[in-house]
């Protein structure tokens, strides 16, 4: 009986592949977190002022600033978990990560607009 697998054969990415992978997972990021500043600016003040003042109620104190950190954590959770189900399917680490980070780059653009919604419809 011979061997009847089958043969995986790996085509060997080019350095322009593999530059523009790069280039992708470094913009993408620079933008993702340059929008989620906005955020997370957001909700360390939030909770720094809910915190400190007298008048707000207790669920008020602890609220916000659960729902500004999830808003802060989800993109971040959910490029993680994009990132492993890349690595799941036997791609390389730089393969995996460019839908992963564009995952993110695309959560954070939603977090932003959510965030400015918040501030328009809060009156």
């Amino acid at each position: 009986m011979g061997y009847s697998g089958t043969t995986e054969v790996r085509r060997e990415r080019t350095r322009a592949e593999r530059l523009t992978e790069g280039l992708t997972v470094a913009l993408a990021s620079v933008l993702s977190f340059g929008l989620m500043a906005g955020p997370a600016v957001v909700w360390g003040t939030t909770s720094w002022h809910l915190v400190t003042d007298t008048g707000s109620s207790a669920f008020s104190r602890l609220s916000a600033p659960v729902i500004f950190l999830a808003l802060v954590a989800l993109p971040l959770v959910l490029a993680r978990v994009v990132f492993r189900l890349g690595r799941r399917k036997g791609r390389e680490r730089l393969t995996a990560a460019v839908p992963a980070v564009l995952t993110l780059l695309g959560a954070s653009a939603v977090t932003f607009a959510a965030l400015c919604l918040i501030f328009v419809y809060a009156d």
